[in-house]
C-alpha cells in the first residue's frame, strides 16, 4: 500500500510543471484563426498573466491541476465584452492543447508552445 501511495505522489509530482513563461498559440475556431502571445505565472495551482492577439491585450487568470489548465480573459473587440475560455492539457512542460470557447463569437481548438 505504501508503495502505491509512494508511486502516486511521484506521478503527481511528474505533472507538476511550472508554466510560467511566454506560449506561442495557435488558434482554430469556427470563425478563423489565430496566434496570440500568452505571458504566464504561475503561483501554486493560479495562474495570472496577459493575452495579446487579434482581440487587443488582456488580464488573464485561471488554474492549473495536474497536467490540466483552464485560463480565461476578458476582451471587447466590439465594445461588447466577451470571456475567452481556454481549457487544456500539458504535454510535457513546453506543449499544451485544448479547446477554447470566446463567448458567442465561436469555439474551437489551440495548441500553444512554450518559448
Amino acid at each position: 500500500m505504501r508503495r502505491l501511495l509512494a508511486l502516486a505522489l511521484v506521478s503527481m509530482a511528474a505533472f507538476a510543471a511550472d508554466i510560467s513563461g511566454t506560449w506561442n498559440a495557435t488558434v482554430e475556431l469556427d470563425v478563423g484563426s489565430g496566434t496570440p502571445t500568452f505571458v504566464l505565472k504561475q503561483t501554486g495551482d493560479q495562474i495570472t498573466g496577459t493575452y495579446s492577439g487579434a482581440m487587443g491585450e488582456a488580464k488573464v487568470k485561471g488554474t492549473i491541476t495536474g497536467d490540466k489548465v483552464e485560463f480565461r480573459f476578458d476582451v471587447a473587440p466590439d465594445s461588447d465584452t466577451v470571456t475567452a475560455v481556454y481549457t487544456g492539457t500539458l504535454a510535457g512542460d513546453k506543449t499544451m492543447k485544448g479547446t477554447v470557447k470566446i463567448g458567442t463569437v465561436g469555439s474551437g481548438t489551440f495548441t500553444a508552445t512554450k518559448k
